[in-house]
């Protein structure tokens, strides 16, 4: 009889912890709703448009989840990359480029963006439209601002999707997106479609949601604005020689070539330009040597899986060979903790570390990857400038996975 109270009695005080719990934050997105609507009111919303935006919503919990279990980083690189760059999705990327021919045909005379990356980004990122958003815009980003999730760019991104509907662009319910607030076939965050949306089709209005002709023209705009270069690869799989110095990263093509550094498939180097050596899952895997343009993909999304497999499937339906090397079978990246841990110790050993608004994030980019170089070479390992498990519990992050 008292283990039955003892139990009821726990049941009722984890009941009421959860209760007062959820009530506290109730008050607290309140409070943070009342703070942004001084900001909107100072942007133009009208309080009719606001209202409509946020009225009933609350803070979603798979949110917060879903920034934990990022596929492009929570996979192995070439796990994430045969998942992407499927034979399915490659034969279906060349019917849309047969299909929509005479757009392409258009966009890439005026962009001047290759039309296999464009299909290769559209297939991606919503398997050429077919695939649709379920998330609430609005509830994702203002749960993201609410918790000051990389603060504070989706709150910026939460007042521009205001201005966005009450611009007329989209009707507030059809405002789905992403679990982070990209929205559209090829994904831009809000900012990204004020900036970068075009009406390509000519009927008045940029709609990346359901008019393909303004995706791929839209996303080419995009990429041209980033920097992207027409006729640039994006990068080739590489060989090295025997007793390579794995500490080189960054060259131009001829001083590759004179390392005796060569493509995979068996084609020439370009013989002007730079690129960086990359080992995307350490030295017993593939590796690669990028240009520029990589780094164009990287903005439109910040993840070295996801670039190289944008970058490969391109490749693959314009009729290039798969990845020759395998990928290693114990390749394990490390999570976001583990990642901003690194970021930190590097920092604390007096390297630069590339910070996103002053905070710490978690990607590893090439400059970090030169660092991991350095303190691999003092350690005795290979300088592939790969982080793995391994390399963490020798710089003192043991248990950091």
């Amino acid at each position: 009889m008292i283990r039955l109270f003892l139990a009821a009695a726990l049941a009722f005080s984890a009941a009421a912890t959860s209760h007062a719990q959820d009530a506290n934050e109730a008050a607290a997105y309140k409070k943070f709703l009342e703070e942004l609507w001084v900001d909107a009111k100072a942007k133009g919303i009208s309080r009719a448009n606001f209202d409509l935006a946020f009225n009933g919503l609350s803070p979603d919990p798979r949110v917060i989840a879903a920034t934990k279990r990022q596929p492009e980083y929570g996979k192995p690189v070439g796990d994430y990359v045969n998942m992407l760059v499927s034979t399915r999705r490659i034969e279906e990327g060349r019917r849309k480029q047969a299909e929509w021919q005479k757009t392409l045909d258009a966009v890439e005379k005026r962009f001047q963006v290759e039309r296999w990356i464009l299909i290769s980004i559209w297939g991606i990122e919503s398997s050429f439209g077919a695939a649709k958003d379920k998330w609430d815009v609005f509830r994702s980003l203002s749960t993201l601002a609410f918790v000051k999730y990389r603060h504070p760019y989706f709150r910026n991104e939460l007042l521009v999707t205001l201005k966005i509907m009450q611009d007329g662009h989209i009707a507030r319910k059809d405002m789905v997106s992403s679990w982070a607030g990209a929205m559209g076939q090829t994904q831009f965050m809000p900012t990204n479609f004020v900036d970068f949306a075009i009406d390509f089709s000519g009927d008045g209005k940029p709609d990346i949601w359901n008019n393909v002709s303004d995706v791929l023209g839209s996303t080419g705009n995009y990429l041209k604005k980033g920097g992207w270069k027409f006729g640039l690869p994006w990068g080739y799989e590489v060989t090295v020689p025997s007793g390579f110095d794995y500490k080189k990263s960054r060259g131009s093509f001829a001083d590759w070539a004179k390392l005796n550094v060569k493509r995979a498939d068996g084609g020439a180097l370009p013989g002007t330009g730079d690129a960086i050596l990359f080992w995307p899952a350490g030295s017993k895997g593939p590796g690669f040597l990028v240009t520029a343009n990589y780094d164009v993909l990287k903005e439109y999304n910040n993840s070295d899986a996801y670039a190289i497999a944008i970058g490969h499937l391109a490749d693959r339906m314009a009729g290039g060979p798969p990845i020759k090397a395998p990928w290693p079978t114990d390749d394990r990246p490390l999570s976001r903790d583990s990642r901003i841990a690194l970021q930190k110790k590097l920092h604390s050993l007096g390297y630069k570390v590339n910070t996103f608004q002053g905070n710490f994030q978690g990607h590893v980019d090439f400059d970090l990857r030169d660092n991991i170089r350095d303190e691999q070479i003092k350690l005795g390992m290979v300088p592939d400038g790969n982080s793995t498990p391994e390399f963490m519990d020798r710089i003192g992050l043991t248990g950091m996975r």
